[in-house]
């Protein structure tokens, strides 16, 4: 059984820093990509960063120069620094791991307020 478990999310004044974690365990041989998504009350979900195996990156537009995600693969945990954070950043965020299957966190949440 595969779980991903996340942490580092709270509450943040705008202009601050957050680190989040997601550590997976479990059975598996092999992680291929990771990422982040993250949803607002009444908006929908959106990719806000993700990596592949090899350390190939991707962001949103929205956080492009703000957001940096990296990996340690010899700790099957990803991670996602925020800084600047906007009011707007608020959200709950999910992290993603693509196994044989996918397979979801539960989330935390980020507040940022102004």
């Amino acid at each position: 059984q595969v779980q991903l478990v996340e942490s580092g999310g709270g509450l943040v004044q705008a202009g601050g820093s957050l680190r989040l974690s997601c550590r997976v365990s479990g059975n598996f041989l092999r992680i291929n990509s990771m990422g982040w998504y993250r949803q607002a009350p009444g908006k929908q979900r959106e990719l806000v960063a993700s990596i592949s195996s090899g350390g190939m990156t991707n962001y949103a537009d929205s956080v492009k120069g703000r957001f940096t995600i990296s990996r340690d693969n010899a700790k099957n945990t990803a991670y996602l620094q925020m800084n600047s954070l906007k009011p707007e950043d608020t959200a709950m965020y999910c992290c993603t791991a693509r196994l044989i299957g996918d397979y979801w966190g539960q989330g935390t949440q980020v507040t940022v307020s102004s």
